[in-house]
């Protein structure tokens, strides 16, 4: 054996370690049913807030985008379009379509299950993070769980859930923010343009410092520019090949819902589906793409300009609501109306591999070259943003740790590590950002947990008297005046 085999076989078992934790932690009976729970409870506790104020959040959030005169440093819809930019990648094209070959078709279901308990995640979390924020040396707006479980949760024990949340957090935002990401677009770009992976790393990695120097008010532009773009741009082209296929959509949905309770049945060489596959992946792979309960989000949350923690945390459901129900279901019913899903590759005799399976239906969806350009600058565009939004979380968390003064090392560290990501093999660093995004959700979600009381007794007062989100800064505080928390939230909303 020669020396130079030695650091793979390393690798490999590495990539098989942590792949085995990852199973473990994103298993039946870990995280999976933590994070199902902790959004079932939050939805009873709520009045299914999700659900009832759905309307009027996305209308705050698309159409108005803004509170007036409200504390804060990027508007709503900019927190809005920062926290989809990081949510929105690769999971809503890859992560879809090994669902759906793990799972069959009901997955699809499972996804959309997920979706609508993990809206209720997605607020309260939202909401901590406006409603126990703080404003640091420069003035920024700082929250997200790395503060508010130590916040509002007093003793060692709310400490020790923040610090593990922030080290969990800055790993993740190395892999699953960063290098997968990267390593996304290079392998594409050289696929479809035969752009070599170093120069792709190095135009990505300035274009990223750039961003990243100006803070969130930058990042904020860029994402409410790019994101709104990019997914239109992606679901008008899944929809074109919808009405193509119209007849087939009833047959889609009925598949999905018959065989989310039922299991797929083997197709040549598909190995099949039981219900508890469906579940599972369905699950895993809906949490993978909008990050409902892993506390990520909040942390965008926190910089929006607003007049209460309740609209923020409404506007930031959305974010699920626009990930999941529609971009996600776009891809699914794609996959499944064209027959992708059950196609065989002629070389090896066994279900079309994830990795090209929605590009495939696209393709068979689409006129000439359109379905592999639509899906290969789609891939570019979110994995591009997945970056950008990344990179705020893991800054917010670097500070937290160590403060302001490591900021700038640290944009500078991550736009380095995007060149690497885009020249290296990255079967290690996908299970290591499987961990690493299990154990920050950890911490979170039993926040969410002990301090649901809080979330669901402050959400009601507040919309017993705003219902339809249409009330002033001075109608808040009118209303508001004497509640618990609420000299507290704008006392530190003012301190400087």
């Amino acid at each position: 054996m020669t020396n130079k085999g030695k650091p793979n076989m390393g690798l490999d078992w590495l990539e098989s370690f942590l792949g085995e934790i990852g199973g473990i932690i994103w298993g039946p009976y870990m995280l999976i049913p933590l994070l199902l729970g902790t959004g079932l409870i939050l939805t009873v506790r709520l009045g299914g807030v999700q659900i009832f104020r759905l309307g009027a959040a996305l209308r705050l959030g698309l159409l108005k985008r803004k509170d007036d005169d409200a504390e804060g440093d990027i508007s709503q819809f900019q927190a809005l379009t920062t926290a989809l930019a990081a949510t929105v990648g690769t999971g809503n094209i890859v992560g879809v379509a090994t669902a759906i070959g793990v799972g069959g078709p009901g997955a699809l279901f499972w996804m959309w299950v997920t979706a609508i308990l993990g809206m209720a995640s997605k607020y309260s979390e939202a909401f901590l993070a406006v409603r126990f924020r703080t404003t640091d040396e420069v003035g920024e707006k700082n929250g997200g769980p790395q503060y508010y479980l130590e916040r509002a949760i007093p003793g060692t024990f709310g400490k020790f859930l923040a610090l593990s949340f922030a080290i969990f957090a800055v790993c993740a935002c190395f892999g699953i923010g960063n290098m997968t990401q990267g390593n996304s677009i290079a392998s594409n770009l050289d696929n479809s343009f035969a752009i070599p992976h170093w120069i792709t790393g190095a135009i990505l990695a300035a274009l990223t410092l750039v961003v990243l120097v100006g803070g969130i008010k930058s990042i904020g532009k860029v994402t409410a520019g790019l994101v709104p773009v990019m997914i239109v741009f992606y679901v008008l082209g899944a929809l074109y090949i919808l009405l193509v296929n119209i007849t087939a959509v009833p047959a889609a949905f009925a598949e999905v819902f018959r065989e989310a309770f039922t299991g797929t049945s083997a197709v040549g060489g598909f190995l099949g589906s039981t219900i508890m596959l469906a579940v599972r992946y369905g699950v895993a792979r809906g949490i993978f793409s909008n990050e409902s309960g892993m506390g990520s989000a909040a942390i965008a949350a926190a910089s929006a300009q607003t007049t209460h923690p309740v609209r923020q945390g409404l506007v930031s459901m959305t974010q699920t609501f626009i990930d999941t129900i529609i971009v996600v279901s776009c891809t699914g019913l794609v996959i499944i109306t064209t027959g992708v899903w059950k196609e065989i590759d002629p070389a090896t005799g066994q279900q079309i591999s994830a990795s090209i399976m929605t590009g495939q239906a696209f393709s068979h969806g689409l006129p000439g070259q359109w379905g592999h350009w639509i899906v290969t600058v789609g891939l570019v565009m979110f994995a591009y943003s997945t970056i950008l939004g990344w990179a705020y979380y893991g800054e917010r968390n670097v500070e937290r740790l160590f403060g302001h003064r490591a900021v700038m090392p640290f944009r500078v560290l991550f736009s380095l590590v995007v060149y690497f990501g885009c020249t290296v093999q990255l079967g290690v660093v996908w299970n290591f950002s499987d961990v690493m995004n299990g154990l920050m959700a950890i911490p979170n979600l039993i926040g969410l947990l002990i301090l649901s009381g809080l979330i669901a007794r402050e959400t009601k007062h507040y919309l017993k008297h705003d219902p339809k989100l249409e009330a002033n800064r001075a109608q808040i505080e009118a209303f508001m005046k004497g509640e618990p928390g609420w000299a507290e939230w704008q006392a530190s909303e003012r301190v400087r």
